[in-house]
């Protein structure tokens, strides 16, 4: 084999390559610890969320949120929106990722009581824990933590699922 003939064969196997790990990304998601992953934010899929209110948005990237496993996901909230007083059966990890997340602790909402937490602010809260937040603007959080995870609310009248 001469050196054209194998450098145009190193070239497509290099292109089968990139092309099976890229496409592994998009299939394999949400991830569930085998191997590695990377991609952009504009890679995630987002839908909506029937724990929260009308708008939320999540991207699951990592887990089961069912099972006692690693997860992560974003949450994307438009302007305006609030985050009725709710407990978490696990540790709440946030992390701002776009926007500013108005966010307190507490059974009952009161938007005085808040800390703005801007992009790159973060909060970590204990399980069972109250706590309650709304957005002035559009905002992108991103959760952490081991599940199972889950959201209870203090008022059931606030729960979209009843």
């Amino acid at each position: 084999m001469n050196k054209t003939n194998m450098l145009f064969l190193t070239i497509i196997l290099s292109f089968l390559l990139a092309l099976t790990f890229s496409s592994a990304a998009w299939s394999d998601m949400p991830y569930h610890g085998e191997g590695h992953i990377m991609l952009n934010a504009s890679d995630l899929e987002w839908g909506p969320i029937d724990s929260m209110a009308p708008g939320a948005k999540m991207a699951l990237i990592e887990g089961d949120l069912s099972k006692e496993v690693p997860f992560t996901f974003r949450l994307k909230l438009p302007a305006d929106y609030q985050l009725a007083p709710h407990i978490h059966p696990a540790y709440e990890r946030v992390t701002v990722l776009s926007g500013t997340l108005h966010f307190a602790h507490g059974e009952e909402f009161d938007r005085d009581k808040t800390m703005a937490l801007e992009t790159g602010g973060i909060a970590i809260m204990q399980p069972g824990d109250p706590m309650f937040g709304y957005t002035e603007e559009k905002t992108v959080i991103q959760l952490h933590g081991t599940g199972p995870w889950g959201i209870e609310y203090i008022n059931p009248e606030d729960d979209p699922r009843n």
